[in-house]
């Protein structure tokens, strides 16, 4: 072999190692390039501080509330608290009251989250399409229900489907009807009053979503004569996945700790207790600590998994940048 291919093959060797040290490091994996390493330095420094705080507010109540969960602990008798190695859960999960709140919890979350998310786009596509004259007062009118207290609003759909105060069952001649009286009919009132509070929220994410659609993707997709559906479920939602992703994610955790309109409306009855009241009788009413605390943990365990499966299911890198 003569000097001159000995020395091609050096020069190609060295340089197929160096286009694989430039693209993958020591063990396979991608290197960062300089853009994608100041980006996240940046996250951090605007992020951080935001996290730190966050953490330190929130880490001491969890941390708490695993450590009473492990105690047979009552506020009135608190002497007579004693370790009970975690039976705390034990005693919430073969309880046919859990499971009924998790279930109602279960229910409720999926229906509102579902009509919110395609209200949501609906009132997305309205807002993005408006014209300009108009634009600014139906952005208004449609994000006003997202700014009253979710208490407020509570109280404003009690009152207005009460059978003493109430006016809606003027409407449909249903003067006598007790709305919450049973089960489905207290179930209607509350998810149709998370959705009007709510759907807002889910608008704007989506709005921000449909802002980000390539508009020369949509021109050359009508010049190909794709149809409106066409257009939606091939251009439109797949550049949306990151939005829709997070507005489902957000949601769906918001949902499933409802407290407030629940508490304000028929405080559990009927069927209708959640797992966050659940928690606050344990905790507050019957002063239970230990019971309630192990039930806020299952809680906390429930939202992380929502988050894992939220993540894992849309595989969506939100943190991930393209040169």
């Amino acid at each position: 072999m003569s000097d001159a291919t000995k020395i091609l093959k050096t020069d190609a060797g060295n340089g197929a190692g160096g286009s694989g040290a430039a693209g993958a490091g020591s063990k396979g994996k991608p290197v960062k390039s300089d853009r994608a390493k100041s980006e996240a330095r940046l996250g951090l420094m605007l992020a951080g501080p935001a996290a730190i705080v966050l953490l330190l507010v929130t880490a001491y109540p969890i941390l708490q509330a695993a450590f009473q969960s492990l105690f047979n602990l009552r506020l009135t008798d608190p002497e007579n608290a004693y370790f009970n190695w975690g039976m705390n859960y034990v005693t919430v999960l073969t309880d046919p009251l859990w499971w009924q709140t998790l279930g109602f919890t279960v229910l409720i979350t999926v229906v509102t989250v579902a009509v919110e998310l395609v209200l949501g786009f609906f009132f997305a596509m309205v807002m993005l399409n408006a014209m300009k004259g108009v634009r600014g007062p139906i952005r208004t009118i449609i994000l006003i229900p997202y700014g009253i207290i979710t208490v407020v609003a509570a109280f404003s759909f009690r009152y207005a489907f009460d059978l003493g105060t109430g006016f809606v069952g003027t409407w449909f001649g249903m003067e006598t009807f007790d709305w919450f009286g049973n089960f489905w009919s207290s179930f209607f009132v509350i998810a149709f009053a998370e959705i009007w509070k709510t759907t807002p929220f889910i608008s704007l994410l989506m709005l921000a979503g449909l802002a980000q659609v390539p508009g020369d993707m949509l021109e050359a997709a009508t010049v190909d004569g794709a149809t409106w559906w066409q257009r939606l479920t091939r251009v439109v939602l797949p550049n949306m996945k990151g939005a829709i992703m997070v507005a489902l994610m957000f949601r769906t955790l918001e949902a499933f700790r409802i407290f407030d309109s629940v508490f304000v409306m028929t405080n559990g009855a009927n069927g209708t207790a959640t797992v966050s009241s659940l928690a606050y009788d344990q905790t507050i009413s019957q002063l239970q600590t230990g019971l309630g605390s192990a039930v806020s943990v299952l809680l906390f365990i429930c939202v992380g998994l929502i988050c894992l499966l939220f993540i894992k299911g849309f595989n969506v890198n939100l943190g991930s940048s393209k040169d």
